[in-house]
C-alpha cells in the first residue's frame, strides 16, 4: 500500500551520506535525485524512502510520533543497519534486541536531522 515515505532534511548532502550507507546495506541505491530531493529504493519493489528539503522553504522539523520502519532480512542485518546509522551521524533510540514475545527484533535510531527510524525483522 505504501509507495514511499519522505523525511525532511535541512542538509541534503548529510542526509545523502546517511541514507546511501543504509541503502547499500539493504542492497539498493538511489532511484531518483533532484536538487532538493533524493529517493532510495528499487522501482517496482518495496516502498522506498526519500529525504527532501521542505517544498515551502521553511526549516524541516521532526514529526512527534512519526517513524519509518526498515524491514531487514534477519537480526544480523538489523544489527548492521543500526551500526551503520550510528557511524553515519545517526543517534541511538534503542539498541538492537528482541521486543515483546512475538519474534519481533528491532533497533531504533534517528537520522542526522532527528527523524526516527527503526530496522526490524519479524519471526
Amino acid at each position: 500500500m505504501i509507495g514511499y515515505v519522505t523525511v525532511g532534511t535541512n542538509d541534503l548532502a548529510r542526509a545523502a551520506r546517511f541514507y546511501d550507507a543504509i541503502a547499500a546495506e539493504m542492497g539498493t541505491g538511489r532511484m531518483m535525485e533532484f536538487d532538493s530531493f533524493i529517493a532510495w529504493g528499487t522501482p517496482g519493489g518495496a516502498a522506498g524512502i526519500a529525504a527532501t528539503k521542505p517544498f515551502d522553504g521553511n526549516a524541516a522539523t521532526v514529526g512527534n510520533g512519526v517513524m519509518v520502519a526498515l524491514e531487514a532480512r534477519d537480526a544480523a542485518q538489523v544489527d548492521r543497519i543500526y551500526a551503520i546509522a550510528l557511524d553515519n551521524g545517526g543517534s541511538d533510540e534503542g539498541a538492537p534486541g528482541p521486543r515483546g514475545d512475538g519474534g519481533f527484533y528491532a533497533a531504533y535510531f534517528r537520522d542526522p536531522d532527528g527523524n526516527k527510524l527503526n530496522a526490524f525483522v519479524m519471526g
